[in-house]
């Protein structure tokens, strides 16, 4: 446990380090504020109109937000162990006295802690929804909501993670990542459209079924819980037999 949190903290200050994660966060907040901005804006026009309009709830912070997420999350992750493997910082690693699964971990638990700051500064946007609508906003939505997207987010990071233990090539990595999750993200939107044979099977394989079904209502619900931690130490069990099968080569 000493180990995962050594590699951890060390992930963690990396990316406060590298322009990647300004970047990413700057990107992230700016679309974010805009897009609430818009909403904010276009609920009080309306009512100033008296033409009645929509009350914003915490589905518009929400809603782009796992959007932001998907394309983020590859450029947080791609160089986790491609930079490691290309500057043969990987090898150095693996002749301590750490184990591959502690590798993997702690470079996961590393970025997860990243994204985890970077979601909590956007917390702001529901405290001032709160304070712009009566009676204030759903909180178990607001709960179940982030839950969701925490959930989420590990699941997205754990793929990254396991990609990037294939490759020595931050650039590769990336498009590499971004692909598989917008793969698990839209898995059965096919299949739904065709009427295909597996659609259900395909349906559950789909991450964006277990958050919009229930995390995004306002329900948590066991098996989407489960669904994620499970995604996760799938991802995260292959990306160290990845990084074992490269300390036998």
């Amino acid at each position: 446990m000493r180990n995962i949190w050594t590699i951890a903290q060390r992930e963690f200050k990396l990316f406060f380090s590298s322009p990647i994660a300004y970047v990413v966060a700057f990107i992230v907040y700016l679309i974010l504020g805009i897009i609430f901005y818009a909403n904010i804006a276009a609920a009080s026009a309306q009512q100033f109109n008296g033409s009645g309009g929509y009350t914003p709830n915490i589905q518009i912070v929400l809603g782009p937000l796992v959007t932001l997420m998907l394309f983020s999350i590859p450029a947080v992750t791609m160089r986790t162990l491609a930079e490691e493997q290309k500057m043969g910082t990987l090898e150095l690693l693996l002749t301590a006295p750490v184990r591959d699964w502690e590798v993997i971990i702690g470079k996961w638990l590393g970025a997860f802690l990243f994204i985890f700051v970077l979601l909590a500064v956007t917390w702001i946007y529901p405290l001032i929804l709160n304070r712009l609508i009566q009676p204030g906003i759903d909180q178990g939505l607001l709960v179940s909501g982030y839950l969701g997207l925490l959930l989420l987010v590990s699941s997205f990071i754990a793929l990254g993670i396991m990609v990037s233990s294939f490759f020595s090539n931050q650039i590769a990595a990336f498009f590499a990542t971004l692909g598989l999750l917008l793969v698990v993200w839209m898995i059965s939107y096919p299949a739904q459209a065709a009427g295909a044979t597996g659609g259900e099977l395909l349906r559950y394989l789909d991450f964006s079924e277990h958050f919009y079904n229930s995390f995004f209502r306002g329900i948590i619900e066991l098996k989407d819980v489960v669904f994620y931690l499970s995604a996760t130490a799938l991802a995260l069990m292959i990306g160290s037999v990845s990084v074992e099968m490269r300390r036998w080569r």
